[in-house]
């Protein structure tokens, strides 16, 4: 709506992207740049949310309590709260529900040195509610809505305060609100509650029952703001164009103020060919416009000079930057006391300034001020360090020294010190103050503040020095995300050298042979981030394999879907920043490959808090090194999260060949999959020597009702090693199976000697009725031909799921040829694959041929003549026949040739060598 004007909610509101979950990693960037890496995050991989089914639970038989939803300032959290409460008070949704009582943090702070009970402080916001009895039980449905978390004062001290019970008693503000929120106080009543992710640690991971994050406009939604936005549709559609042009701007638009900004902006500028490039440009484009504004509005009169507005900028910008610096985004009557700023000329600011600058008129509790989003502040705050300069000849962060001291402040130094000061930041909360910053300084940023700025020489001159001090910096041992904060600078300054010097070694191919210095990592990274391409997969092979680059470029593995790092000796502080990289955004990662590196008991540890990751969405995990708790491959699929009615379809595959896996570790392991025995669909310990206790431990998993798993392999032909599962083992293994028979796919129990017990439960598992069995693998097992009769019995009464079945290297004798031909003759025989292999030398073929292989199986005339004859009567399924090193005979070709002339026949691969 154009300013003074008033829109509905319901006519201008546009859904945004809500996600299940996010990261807890502690945050380390500005906000700007967590909207940059979420902004590649694939929507296919996150489980989305509807607002009004905050407190559904995905399980039936799970109940959601406390609500926490993250999100980085202006995204969108307390309009998704007026909404809910909207459609709620229309009768739309969530009419479960009595009361709904929303509680905005920045207004409780005016009430936090007075104690009250929790019904005073209803009372307070909802007088009209004097008398309500919230303590009966079961009588209406309560929702807390506490707003704005990241905006409260108080430290809420959940370990240290008093535990208090009684809703109508009163205590401090701080008790009151921790208790509430861990149940103590009312435990019947919902909580929501919504914060920037810089807060979100101040309540205790074990008092929240669900985390979502609102990730703003996704790009469908973007185009639905804009055409919602203007109503003449050519004029939406070359806005939306220009967007989509700029990367960083498309990407910028994830948050709902910003597509404000550019509306406002483009809106105006278009029609005068002027491109912006760099944020700077674009807010100095929206100020400069609304002030402009401002001066039509109250003087009537148009002017390209704003000088006249000094005074509020200097008074707005003093009160920015001492904010920004206490990392405050509300303020009250002291806070402008203390810059000067009497409550008379903040409300004649707040006119004058509408969309820069509000005054908040509470629900009753008093008036509040804050700029209209974060990034306006952090404008204001560079705007204002360049006016105190200009004025005072001081450097702002420099205000408490003497004169004397600072009679030779210059621009370079301003920004000299403003670089340190940024890079010293643990939390990246003066990046984009930064950014503005040396935006400001150029000519042509300027030009648009005559009036307002004066000092002009040296901007040039300062302009180069202070681009030869952030290359300097860049050399340095920075953290990632400082790094790459550089380089926007850089962009802000228009210097692209470093770039382009990184974009000439990926073009020519050569960046695994080069070395480059830090800054030139620094620049690699920030290039591949702010590629117009998906960055789908991060290969570091090709560049140069050592931690230094791996460290270097962690930044891009977690944007990245796939990260291979096979063969590139990753030490162990490579794992921390590899770990520390995946944990921030677990959700994103599809693939790991860290094959051929040594991990060391620290990377185990560091690996296994990634997959304990509820969040983590990893579907390929490959790791063989020499430690003896490695994996080689980890599968996730078939997870089921979210909303109810939200199922992705995954599948989950844990590989530990050959991995010496001691009885201690295998209990470990078991006891970490109990936790979650939900994800698991393949487990393969071959080559271990887990014996029958470690198999017991297995089995507790496999009994879980809640176990999902389709593939169960102990095997392995390297060094004719097995698992050492004795007769007992597999009855335990084919028992516990049996418990929970109807999502097993596939069953290998190849090199274990399995014993009469072991094969009659293994039949037993076979006839049960819910078995789906498709995958049999029994090579090399030393099946008794009494064995082999039970195990064909069973698989007479249950034929139609088994594709597959490997007897190789066991001496079936004409006998059990006969009796698996009576098999092959069923009609619901659906075999594909029937394997017989004799000769360990042969196995290479069998994995390479892998449909039905009978090469060098000592077959008879006779042997050849039953089988052929069997698949003839049920030719279709079979695809690959190998019969090689076979003396077949005549009647056995004559045989083969009726099954090819059958028309049924669909075999599309022969061998006979």
């Amino acid at each position: 709506a154009k300013q003074g004007d008033s829109t509905l909610l319901n006519n201008i509101y546009t859904d945004l992207y809500i996600t299940q979950g996010c990261s807890e990693q502690v945050n380390t960037e500005h906000e700007v740049r967590q909207i940059e890496v979420a902004s590649r995050r694939h929507e296919s991989q996150e489980i989305q949310v509807e607002c009004k089914n905050l407190f559904e639970a995905p399980e039936q038989d799970k109940q959601i309590r406390t609500v926490l939803t993250k999100g980085v300032a202006g995204i969108g959290k307390s309009v998704s709260v007026q909404k809910f409460v909207l459609d709620w008070a229309e009768g739309k949704e969530n009419q479960d529900i009595g009361f709904i009582f929303p509680l905005p943090f920045r207004e409780m702070n005016l009430k936090e040195k007075e104690p009250q009970s929790l019904i005073d402080l209803i009372t307070q916001f909802f007088p009209e509610t004097k008398g309500l009895n919230l303590t009966r039980r079961n009588q209406f449905k309560v929702l807390f809505i506490l707003d704005g978390l990241d905006e409260f004062r108080l430290p809420l001290n959940f370990d240290g305060n008093e535990t208090w019970h009684d809703v109508s008693s009163p205590v401090s503000l701080d008790v009151l609100l921790t208790n509430l929120i861990k149940g103590n106080l009312l435990p019947s009543a919902l909580i929501w509650i919504t914060t920037r992710p810089a807060a979100a640690s101040k309540i205790p991971p074990d008092c929240v029952d669900r985390v979502t994050e609102i990730r703003g406009f996704n790009d469908a939604q973007k185009e639905e703001y804009f055409k919602k936005r203007f109503t003449d549709e050519n004029q939406a559609k070359e806005i939306i164009g220009h967007i989509k042009q700029s990367k960083s701007l498309l990407i910028m638009c994830h948050i709902p103020v910003f597509c404000w900004i550019s509306a406002t902006v483009l809106q105006n500028i278009l029609e005068q060919k002027i491109n912006n490039h760099t944020l700077t440009q674009m807010y100095t484009h929206f100020l400069h416009f609304q002030i402009l504004q401002s001066r039509r509005k109250y003087d009537g009169k148009y002017t390209a000079d704003v000088s006249w507005d000094k005074e509020a900028i200097l008074s707005l910008g003093k009160l920015a930057f001492q904010q920004l610096e206490k990392n405050n985004v509300i303020f009250y009557d002291t806070d402008l006391e203390a810059c000067g700023i009497d409550v008379y000329k903040a409300s004649v600011y707040s006119g004058m300034c509408t969309q820069i600058f509000k005054e908040e008129k509470g629900i009753v509790l008093g008036t509040m001020y804050c700029f209209v989003h974060l990034s306006f502040q952090e404008f204001i705050a560079a705007l204002y360090a360049h006016l105190f300069l200009d004025i005072n000849k001081k450097n702002v962060f420099d205000q408490d020294t003497t004169e004397q001291e600072n009679k030779n402040e210059t621009m370079i130094n301003l920004l000299k010190t403003a670089v340190d000061k940024a890079l010293k930041s643990d939390n990246g909360h003066l990046d984009l103050f930064l950014r503005f910053l040396l935006g400001l300084s150029l000519q042509s940023n300027w030009l648009l503040f005559r009036g307002l700025l004066t000092q002009q020489d040296g901007n040039d001159q300062s302009k180069k020095e202070i681009v030869q001090y952030i290359k300097q910096k860049l050399e340095d041992n920075l953290s990632p995300e400082r790094s790459i904060n550089l380089f926007y600078c850089l962009n802000e300054l228009n210097d692209q050298t470093l770039v382009k010097e990184i974009q000439t070694h990926l073009s020519k191919g050569n960046l695994s042979t080069t070395d480059l210095s830090p800054a030139q990592w620094s620049a690699l990274a920030f290039v591949l981030l702010t590629s117009e391409e998906e960055l789908e997969e991060f290969e570091l092979q090709k560049f140069k394999k050592s931690d230094e680059c791996l460290i270097r470029l962690s930044a891009v593995i977690k944007t990245s879907k796939r990260a291979l790092l096979s063969n590139c000796s990753i030490t162990e502080e490579s794992y921390k920043a590899l770990a520390s990289a995946l944990r921030f955004n677990p959700s994103h990662l599809i693939e790991l490959d860290l094959t051929g590196n040594d991990h060391g008991q620290l990377g185990v540890e560091q690996l296994s808090d990634l997959l304990q990751d509820p969040n983590c969405q990893l579907k390929t995990l490959r790791v063989v090194g020499k430690h003896p708790l490695f994996l080689r491959e980890l599968n996730l699929s078939g997870h089921k999260l979210g909303d109810a009615r939200t199922y992705l379809s995954l599948s989950f595959v844990f590989s530990l060949r050959i991995c010496s896996i001691t009885e201690e570790q295998c209990l470990i392991l078991t006891s970490a999959l109990k936790s979650n025995p939900s994800h698991l669909r393949e487990l393969d310990l071959g080559g271990n020597e887990l014996e029958d206790t470690g198999v017991n431990h297995l089995c507790d998993i496999l009994k879980d009702s809640h176990c999902k798993l389709e593939r169960l392999r102990s095997n392995l032909f390297a060094n004719y090693r097995f698992c050492y599962i004795t007769d007992e083992g597999c009855s335990a293994v084919t028992s516990a199976l049996k418990s929970n028979p109807s999502h097993l796919r596939e069953l290998d129990l190849s090199m274990n000697e399995m014993g009469d017990s072991g094969f009659e439960t293994l039949s037993d598992l076979l006839m049960n009725p819910q078995c789906k069995l498709e995958k049999l693998d029994l090579w090399r097992c030393r099946i008794t031909e009494e064995q082999f009769l039970i195990l064909i019995s069973a698989l007479k009464l249950n034929p139609s799921h088994l594709r597959e079945l490997d007897l190789t290297e066991n001496q079936m004798r004409s006998t059990g040829v006969n009796h698996l031909c009576e098999i092959l003759k069923d009609s619901h025989c659906k075999l594909e694959r029937l394997s017989k292999i004799k000769g360990f030398f042969y196995y290479f073929s069998y994995l390479l041929f892998s449909h039905c292989r009978l090469r060098y199986c000592d077959m008879t005339d006779e042997d050849c003549f039953h089988l052929t004859s069997a698949l003839n009567s049920n030719p279709s399924h079979l695809r690959e026949l190998d019969l090689s090193l076979n003396e077949l005979g005549d009647s056995g070709f004559e045989n083969l040739s009726d099954l090819l002339m059958n028309p049924q026949c669909n075999l599309t691969k022969l061998l006979l060598v």
